[in-house]
């Protein structure tokens, strides 16, 4: 929807990168640990400990709200993630059926190398269901997947910095009607010109039949391009699919990315079918699947890489 420039060149330019890109990608990342593009052991404790008892749920404006807040800061502070705004966050409140709430955005900034001024949001929300009749709504996978891939995402820039700015963004009040990211696009730090798109992820650590879905594709030509060649791995396969033009359910406003898809912003949302842990006590980081969510997160940064070297 977004792009004003001829949509042959981004073809060729695409052509180009699927080609060359993809088939060294073995090659490109000479400098990480053991060949890889973040530690999966990290990323994998940082989902086990966001989602553990202690931070009770994650529900907005509790004090396991404030922990993940504090470590997610912490975490960026020592990736080397910049502030977007003073001390990361992004404070706001609202009304959900009847009820007052303090929520807090949190914005890191990576600057970019070549398209300083040219923005990609990163996203996922650190909130979740809290406590409910005494029992802990952990949130393994909703969210505490999308926020320890931010964490990933930053290792991966200290050894690849990307040519645009990159804001990662933890969003909070995704729960009660996506409030964090509404706000964020509603008072942004930036001018909405300047973001190119928004990756927003939000269940993505398992799937029974091994399938990512990229959402939002149908809505621009070059997403769509980038998603129908991506080459796939071993252990997640990401397709495009659920933004309404397939016999699925329509994701186009199931979380945070809608924020910007009414504000006219290209994205594309990761994410997984609903499973039985779905808003569920038992949604804990045994249920995960590591080699699937390990997975997730390389094709999920495979396809950045691929959007980076753009400028629509």
């Amino acid at each position: 929807m977004q792009l004003k420039i001829n949509f042959y060149t981004i073809l060729f330019s695409l052509t180009f990168i699927f080609n060359y890109g993809q088939s060294n990608n073995s090659h490109t990342h000479k400098n990480s640990v053991s060949g890889q593009l973040f530690s999966e052991a990290s990323l994998l404790n940082h989902i086990k400990t966001l989602s553990s008892d202690t931070f009770e749920g994650r529900r907005t404006g509790t004090r396991g709200a404030l922990k993940a807040r504090k470590y997610i800061i912490n975490e960026f502070n020592n990736l080397g993630v910049l502030p977007l705004i003073e001390n990361y966050e992004q404070p706001f409140s609202f009304s959900e059926k009847g009820k007052s709430y303090q929520g807090v955005n949190i914005l890191g900034l990576v600057k970019g190398t070549e398209y300083p001024n040219t923005y990609i949001v990163i996203s996922g929300h650190y909130d979740h269901e809290g406590i409910k009749n005494g029992e802990i709504y952990n949130g393994a996978d909703d969210d505490a997947s999308g926020v320890s891939a931010l964490f990933s995402f930053a290792e991966y820039f200290k050894l690849n910095p990307p040519k645009h700015s990159i804001i990662l963004a933890a969003f909070d009040a995704e729960e009660l009607g996506l409030q964090g990211s509404k706000y964020f696009v509603n008072h942004p730090n930036i001018s909405l010109k300047a973001i190119m798109v928004n990756l927003n992820m939000d269940m993505i650590s398992r799937s029974d039949t091994h399938i990512l879905y990229a959402v939002g594709t149908r809505y621009n030509k070059t997403l769509k391009y980038l998603i129908s060649n991506f080459k796939q791995s071993d252990g997640a396969k990401l397709i495009a699919g659920h933004d309404g033009q397939d016999n699925l359910e329509n994701w186009t406003y199931s979380s945070d990315h809608a924020s910007f898809y009414k504000k006219r912003i290209p994205f594309i949302y990761f994410g997984v079918d609903d499973h039985e842990d779905y808003h569920m006590p038992t949604d804990d980081y045994e249920r995960i699947q590591p080699k699937f969510y390990i997975e997730s997160v390389k094709n999920i940064i495979s396809v950045f890489k691929q959007i980076d070297v753009l400028n629509f």
